[in-house]
Parts: C-alpha cells; sequence; structure tokens
C-alpha cells in the first residue's frame, strides 16, 4: 500500500552520520521539528548472521555488515577512534582545531549516554614512545590514539538504546524501505512518497554508489576519491599482543620503497575473527572482534592506497574490477593464502594451509593466488609493507601467515557542500562515509551533526549550547 507522508527533515540512512543528525535537530532546539528517518537496511536487533549466537564467526562465515540501524561499524568491533584525523579528516572539514575536538568528545560523550564502555584504551605514553622510536627507525609512522572499544557484541545494545530515545523524542523510522528518487522536498519510496523541507542524504559506504547518482541526477558536483585495496591479514594473537598493550587498534603508515606508495593497517580485532562480506556482484572480507567471544588469532586490514589521476579517475570502477576478478578467482568465494607461498610465486592448498601455524577464522574461502587477482604494484606494496612492519611486530611477516582477499575500502565520491554540508541543491544535506565525506564511526558521526546543526541554521532554531559541547 503507497502512502503520502509529511516531515520537516527527512534522513536517509540510519548509520552513525543518520543518527547523530536526529540527535542534533530533535535535543538541540528550542522548537520541535518533525524528523523521519529512512533506512533500508533492518532494525539493529534484525541484523544477525543465519547463527547469531556468539559462536557465529566460527559456525556462521556470512554475516552482513554493511547496512541497518546502526551501519557498518555496528557489527565490525564499534571501535571509536578518538581523534580528529581519523577515520577522515575533521581537521580539514571545519577547519577549526579545537571545534574539531570539541565534535569527537561530544560524539564519544553520546555514545556514552547510550551505553558504550567506560573504559578506553590509551596505553601507557613510555611504551607508544618506545614504539613510535621502533617504528620511525624503518621508516614507519605509528600513531597513538585513544580508543574506546564497543565490541560486535555490545555495539548494539549502544545502537538499540539509542534508537529507542530518538523515538522517544518524536523520531519516526522507515525501515526496510529504499529512497527511489530524491529530488527537492520530495523522495520516492518503495512504499510511497514523503515531502520534507530538509533532506538529509547520509546512505553510508553501502550507498555510495546511489548517492553518487542522485548526486549527477540533481547536477551536485563531486570529485573521485581514493580507494584503499589490499588484504586481510591474520596471525596469533600472540605476535600483536605486545602493540595491543599500546593500542587496542594500532595504525601504522607505511611508504613502501619500490614505489612510495601509501600503506597502512587497518581494523585491528584482537582475538577476533574474519568474515566475508557479501556484495551484489563480488565478494570481500573484514574483521570483527568482541567483548565476549575471543578466538586465538588477531586480524587486520592491510591496505594500500591508490589515487587515480586523468584519464582514470573512476576509483570505484578500478575497485569493483579488482574485487569482481578476485570473486571469479574464488569461485564466488574470497581467496585465502599463505605469505610463504605468495612469495613463492604458488597458490596455498588447503594441505598447505594446514601446515600453518594459523588457524583459518573464515572458513568459507578458497584457496588460492593473490598476485594472480591483483595488480602487480599493489602485491608488491603489500610484501615489502609486511616486510617493515615486521621489524616492528616480530612475526607479522611469517610464512604462515594468511591472507585474505580482496579487502576494498570504497572511498565515495566526495560531494561539494558548504561548511553545514547543504550541497547547492537548497535544503539538500549530506554526511558521511556515503558522501565521501568521513571513513569511520566517530567521523561520521560528526559529519550528522555538522550537517544537523546546519539544518537547525536555516530554520532559524535556536541554538542550545553547553560548556562541554561544541
Amino acid at each position: 500500500m503507497s502512502s503520502h507522508l509529511k516531515c520537516d527533515v527527512a534522513i536517509v540512512g540510519a548509520g552513525p552520520a543518520g543518527l547523530f543528525a536526529a540527535y542534533e535537530i530533535i535535543t538541540r532546539g528550542n522548537r520541535k521539528l518533525d524528523v523521519v528517518v529512512i533506512e533500508q537496511g533492518h532494525d539493529v536487533d534484525k541484523r544477525k548472521c543465519p547463527v547469531q549466537e556468539f559462536s557465529l564467526c566460527t559456525r556462521c562465515q556470512v554475516c552482513n555488515v554493511m547496512g541497518g540501524v546502526g551501519g557498518a561499524g555496528t557489527l565490525s568491533s564499534g571501535l571509536l577512534n578518538l581523534r580528529p584525523d581519523i577515520g577522515g579528516n575533521l581537521f580539514d572539514l571545519v577547519k577549526d582545531e579545537k571545534l574539531a575536538w570539541d565534535l569527537v568528545n561530544y560524539v564519544d560523550s553520546v555514545f556514552l549516554s547510550y551505553g558504550a564502555p567506560k573504559e578506553v584504551y590509551r596505553g601507557d605514553v613510555d611504551e607508544a614512545m618506545v614504539l613510535e622510536r621502533k617504528a620511525a627507525a624503518v621508516g614507519v609512522k605509528f600513531i597513538p590514539i585513544t580508543q574506546r572499544h564497543m565490541g560486535s557484541d555490545a555495539s548494539p545494545k549502544v545502537i538499540k538504546n539509542f534508537k529507542a530515545d530518538l523515538e522517544r523524542k518524536g523520531v519516526k523510522f522507515l525501515l526496510e524501505t529504499k529512497v527511489l528518487d530524491v529530488e527537492p522536498r520530495r523522495l520516492k519510496l518503495n512504499s510511497g512518497e514523503l515531502e520534507a523541507k530538509y533532506i538529509l542524504l547520509a546512505p553510508g559506504r553501502i550507498g555510495a554508489n546511489w548517492l553518487a547518482n542522485v548526486a549527477k541526477k540533481l547536477s551536485i558536483p563531486m570529485r573521485y576519491g581514493p580507494i584503499d585495496i589490499g588484504v586481510r591479514v591474520e596471525v596469533p594473537a600472540y605476535v600483536m599482543e605486545p602493540v595491543i598493550r599500546v593500542n587496542r587498534d594500532p595504525k601504522f603508515h607505511i611508504y613502501t620503497d619500490t614505489y612510495d606508495d601509501f600503506v597502512r593497517t587497518f581494523c585491528v580485532n584482537h582475538q577476533g575473527f574474519v568474515v566475508k562480506e557479501v556484495y551484489d556482484d563480488f565478494v570481500g572480507v573484514n574483521g570483527h572482534s568482541m567483548t565476549g567471544v575471543f578466538s586465538e588469532n588477531t586480524n587486520f586490514a592491510f591496505l594500500v592506497r591508490i589515487e587515480l589521476t586523468e584519464p582514470l579517475e573512476d576509483t570505484t570502477a578500478y575497485g569493483r574490477s579488482v574485487a569482481l576478478q578476485t570473486t571469479v578467482l574464488g569461485g564466488g568465494q574470497p581467496l585465502i593464502q599463505r605469505l610463504g607461498d605468495l612469495r613463492m610465486g604458488r597458490r596455498s592448498t588447503w594441505k598447505r594451509i594446514t601446515h600453518s601455524h594459523v588457524r583459518p577464522t573464515l572458513k568459507s574461502v578458497t584457496p588460492g593466488d593473490i598476485a594472480m587477482a591483483m595488480p602487480h604494484r599493489i602485491v608488491a606494496d603489500i610484501l615489502e609493507g609486511l616486510e617493515k612492519l615486521d621489524e616492528i611486530i616480530p612475526g607479522v611477516a611469517s610464512s604462515s601467515t594468511l591472507l585474505y582477499a580482496p579487502e576494498i575500502k570504497f572511498s565515495a565520491n566526495r560531494i561539494m557542500t558548504n561548511n553545514d554540508l547543504e550541497t547547492p541543491v537548497e535544503n539538500i544535506f549530506v554526511a558521511g562515509d556515503g558522501a565521501g565525506l568521513s571513513r569511520g564511526l566517530v567521523t561520521a558521526a560528526a559529519t550528522g551533526v555538522i550537517a544537523g546543526r546546519g539544518i537547525l541554521k536555516k530554520e532559524g532554531v535556536s541554538y542550545k549550547v553547553t560548556a562541554n559541547l561544541a
């Protein structure tokens, strides 16, 4: 049955950007606006693997971690990196160092109010300095970060509390609802139409292509962003333990010798699990960790930054081509390979993998040769980068280390906006990863805050500001 609804503000996407925008609009103004959040995915309670017990990652290997209430981060460790220049760059976005830090602290305080754990990982300052010096000695930069880990099992509880409070305050949610078309002041849904004075598009990483098509249709300018292509590395947990003591999700930035390419670690899951991501026509890998269930391994993404120039600029199309080729070679499954086999130029087999000291936490994979799936330059960067990392974390580049491919972080096209994240189409705002404005939970949430405040400003709503808020 189709319906015709009206509201003041329509928010597309119930990830951190959408939720925080709704929070700003509904709590910070002195006049209530009608807010509706549209989300194509499931409610947080329904975002489960076919076997949803906390042994899910050893028994069920297909987890939909990309969509639904809470966004991609809800089922991918729920790690809050409490720095403005991680997961995007708020310094560049707001051009004000104090405001950038205030936004991070504000986002963190909201997560805390909905049940995020009070414990933070800061690490010992002296140990961090030792690690920084050790990294610098081999030309690697270690970035110490204060972090809060909610966990893939606890994050849904935080998001559930968040959504329930928004609903109590009057925010309406239209879940499992697709937005088919966007026009100024109107959204066409698969269930009818929604009129809104203000529209905020925050579809997350999974909606990046959709948002790019909307921008093209509405003649909203955008530019291609870089893309990260690489593998997920899995090692015994004891190998990573010394650096995990310093940072829960240690960040290492590396420039390779041969090509001078930028390689980085990302999303370290100590005693976690590798999981499969399923897209429309290809598969990928990711990782997560929980607060109550542990494996014997630690996994992390190892990613090469790709920036393309004319005539080939479309980084998303390039990344998809790599993912498609890898999926074909894996017969519809991700590839797995021992690092030693990759060095030797031979494919892995299950027999060779059983010789490894590392037992894979993801079983729905195909042993193969990553060098057949990825360009030589990316493979060379991965090999060189892991050798450098091994100087800092001995054992990371062991022959037994397992590599899963592909791990690709699609960077959405950067939608052009003003400082309030309003596009050139009046009253249409954007926020989050899908708009190319962020690459992580905290920064995505902060862009939602900025857009929400921008809408309040345009509406002329008087703003309630407290001392600890930006």
